[in-house]
């Protein structure tokens, strides 16, 4: 029993540092930790005769303990002690001028260990994207299929609210359109994200790599992919609701909900269903459109004052 306990709790561990990411660590250090006994003075020297690459070194270590998965931590931790050990034990180190070789040495691991920072980084955003899409997806299932299965007339029976055969269909249109427009959004946030790559990170950070934590951006991403979903259920109702009551009249629907009622015609249901999934899919698919027009009026009060503050500069300078 007890290794099968041990076994569950490090599998519910692995599960939530694969979605949350490794714990915050609370025994923190600094480069000068990772220096060796008796190699004091070798690191004050490594510090005056390069301190560029001192400073990245300690950057690069920070960032590193901070890393969304624990072995990548681990990982980076023993490749940054290897490189702070090969350079103070380097006899170069010991002449009165910095060498350009092994400038160059430090110049290449640096890199290296920021490409592999930067990895992590990509990675938390994509498992926290993923996994808000996984859990936006589970509730574009709910809200499609559960009134499908229960139906529209099953609820309001147990509601107790006594509608007619149109009002029924148009319940039912309502929750189907929306539905389709979920699965239409989270369509639309992968197709981004296929295509700007690691533009959503930089967004998040605002251009500074090392701003937030992976495990902070990871935790955002979670929730973009999960508001925007519902975003585009509430677009794809909303959609539906003008279309259906004649507001906005673009094209003549297919089929109306008093036709089908009627029963004079064969096959209406099916076009009903066909044409409100497509317009709930595409409203879904469309819904960037929404935060396209929050973002026009932000940037409307973002640039007014500076456009004043310039005019006002121009005719200072006048």
């Amino acid at each position: 029993m007890g290794d099968n306990g041990g076994l569950s709790r490090t599998r519910r561990q692995a599960l939530r540092e694969a979605v949350l990411g490794a714990r915050t660590d609370t025994k923190a250090d600094g480069l000068a930790n990772l220096v060796e006994p008796g190699c004091e003075k070798a690191y004050q020297r490594f510090g005056s005769l390069y301190p560029r690459h001192q400073v990245q070194l300690q950057l690069l270590h920070g960032e590193s303990q901070r890393a969304f998965e624990a072995q990548t931590r681990q990982s980076l931790r023993i490749t940054v002690g290897c490189v702070l050990s090969n350079v103070l034990r380097d006899p170069r180190l010991k002449s009165k001028e910095p060498d350009r070789h092994l400038a160059d040495y430090l110049s290449k691991e640096i890199s290296g260990l920021r490409a592999r920072i930067d990895q992590d980084c990509a990675l938390a955003v994509s498992r926290g994207i993923n996994v808000g899409l996984g859990l936006g997806t589970f509730i574009s299932v709910v809200l499609l299929t559960v009134p499908l299965m229960v139906g529209a007339a099953g609820l309001l029976d147990l509601l107790r609210v006594d509608v007619g055969c149109t009002d029924r269909w148009s319940l039912m249109g309502a929750f189907v359109c929306g539905g389709v427009g979920a699965f239409g959004a989270v369509l639309s946030v992968l197709v981004r994200l296929r295509n700007t790559g690691g533009e959503l990170s930089r967004r998040r950070t605002n251009g500074d790599r090392g701003a937030v934590a992976p495990g902070q951006v990871a935790r955002g991403m979670r929730h973009e992919g999960v508001y925007r979903v519902f975003v585009g259920w509430i677009l794809a109702v909303a959609v539906y609701f003008l279309l259906s009551a004649g507001f906005v009249k673009l094209f003549a629907m297919p089929a109306t909900t008093v036709e089908i009622c009627s029963g004079h015609t064969e096959g209406q249901g099916t076009a009903f269903w066909g044409f409100w999934c497509a317009v709930g899919f595409l409203a879904g698919f469309n819904e960037r459109w929404a935060f396209g027009l929050l973002d026009r009026s932000n940037r409307h009060e973002r640039y007014a004052p500076s456009t004043t503050q310039a005019s006002a500069t121009e005719s200072n300078s006048t």
